[in-house]
């Protein structure tokens, strides 16, 4: 009898293929974090590819690996630190890349992976939905019994789903109609700004701080107008869509608000004006950055800085030149970020805040942590612990790491690590000058604290395992 090896093989493609899509949907369902991470890992396979096309570049040569790399990390990651400049190298395709590439990464781990997943699956699991519905939704998830707040909300996920396209878009196109007389009364031809001002538009709402124009803002240092719209694109893209999502429900309801939506505007105003008033008495008379301005423009310029370094990535003046006193403040301003489940990066203004509330409950001595008639429940407050912990390991890490390479200034070395990790943009010039070794831990940095302390860790744990006993108690010494 005859045997047809060639359509032996052909018939097993199919069989394959159909395993590897059932074993890639259960994925999405078993282990929505891993599957983030995947996504993640994967587009920045895929832009270090189309980056290292010589159409990217203004002069056809192919992009060095490392730089093609870490120019993609910090696309999908908005982060904005880079080793080229984007505005002279990269070609109109090599910049629409970078447009197209913040825009997806902005909508978020978590929340692009549920969207693939149900693109994937046709459908959500209640563990992928339980995951979007954190990443999405003021309630975050936690283990245990879901309450009745949870089920009810799961419903929503949806909606929630929809929120973050629609919002980035609608966004995106105010900032952007609102930034093009601006940058035509600024000299840039009306052609070049019909592409710049969805481009800024892009940079300032998912926190990214990429430039489409040499020199970045100086040549805009005194459009206040411009520099105001930049700055209120990048709030908005700070606090993060479960805000947003509620904002836009309850917008004249105050009381309506969850506590996560307080939480988040009540730290993120409060570190908006500390920062600037902190900027404000350390810099006034540094001649190489405030020291020459009068004091609107000082003022101004402080407040522009106190919300860069939050996560926006955008600069006027050289951060090289700040005194070390103003970079250690921005680094801590950094380290923070913005709001949970935003474009910005950082251990997320809740996280301090939570951290605050249960340092002062400690201190009154109350059994429960509280704020705003609501009881914030422990596991909140071990996440919330594990995410600075975690965070702040990282930095440690990769500052030791690039400081013995680079051998550079160790205050220069951790605010670009910070930046890096945080996701926000800003360089002190040392990013630049790194060999290729000191860029690949610098792009780990970026995409670890992208993808998020709390994601990394669930998708690196092999099993959830239950423990149906408790070990005897015994209080260790501590303080």
């Amino acid at each position: 009898m005859a045997t047809d090896p060639a359509g032996s093989i052909v018939r097993r493609v199919p069989s394959v293929l159909k395993a590897a899509w059932d074993r890639l949907r259960n994925l999405t369902t078993s282990s929505p974090a891993r599957f983030a991470v995947l996504v993640f890992a994967s587009l920045v396979l895929l832009f270090t590819a189309l980056l290292s096309l010589p159409a990217a570049t203004t002069d056809g040569r192919r992009l060095p690996l490392a730089d093609a790399v870490f120019t993609a990390v910090s696309t999908i990651c908005v982060t904005g630190l880079s080793t080229i400049d984007i505005a002279t190298v990269l070609s109109p395709f090599g910049k629409a890349l970078i447009f197209i590439g913040v825009n997806i990464g902005g909508m978020g781990v978590l929340t692009l992976a549920s969207i693939l997943g149900l693109i994937i699956s046709k459908r959500l699991g209640l563990r992928a939905k339980l995951i979007a519905a954190s990443d999405s939704n003021p309630l975050r998830t936690h283990g245990g019994p879901v309450n009745e707040g949870q089920t009810v909300r799961l419903g929503e996920v949806g909606t929630l789903l929809r929120t973050v396209a629609l919002s980035t878009l609608l966004i995106e196109a105010l900032v952007a109609l609102a930034l093009y007389p601006s940058l035509i009364f600024a000299g840039v031809p009306p052609l070049d700004a019909l592409w710049e001002a969805p481009f800024y538009a892009a940079m300032s709402f998912t926190n990214t701080g990429f430039t489409p124009n040499p020199g970045g803002l100086v040549p805009f240092a005194d459009d206040y107008f411009l520099l105001t719209v930049l700055m209120a694109g990048v709030f908005l893209g700070s606090i993060g869509f479960p805000v947003i999502y509620s904002l836009w429900r309850h917008y004249w309801h105050v009381r309506k608000w969850g506590l996560h939506t307080k939480l988040t505007i009540i730290t993120t105003v409060l570190l908006f004006f500390a920062g600037a008033a902190a900027f404000l008495a350390l810099e006034f008379n540094n001649p190489k950055t405030f020291g020459s301005m009068d004091a609107w423009d000082t003022t101004f310029q402080a407040f522009f800085l106190s919300a860069m370094t939050r996560s926006g990535g955008f600069a006027v003046v050289d951060i090289g030149d700040l005194y070390g006193s103003s970079i250690i403040v921005g680094c801590m301003l950094m380290f923070v970020g913005g709001g949970s489940a935003s474009t910005a990066g950082g251990i997320k203004v809740t996280t301090l805040a939570v951290l605050a509330l249960a340092v002062w409950s400690e201190a009154k001595g109350r059994q429960s942590v509280e704020a705003f008639g609501r009881r914030i429940p422990s596991d909140v407050q071990r996440v919330a612990l594990s995410v600075v912990a975690w965070g702040a390991t990282i930095v440690a890490l990769s500052t030791i790491t690039i400081a013995q390479i680079s051998q550079a200034p160790v205050s220069d070395v951790l605010f670009d690590v910070i930046s890096g990790f945080a996701t926000v943009g800003l360089s002190t010039g040392l990013t630049a000058e790194l060999s290729d070794p000191g860029v690949y831990v610098m792009a780990l940095t970026i995409f670890m604290g992208r993808i998020g302390t709390v994601t990394l860790a669930a998708a690196v744990a092999a099993t959830n395992r239950s423990q149906l006993y408790s070990l005897p108690v015994e209080r260790p010494i501590v303080g």
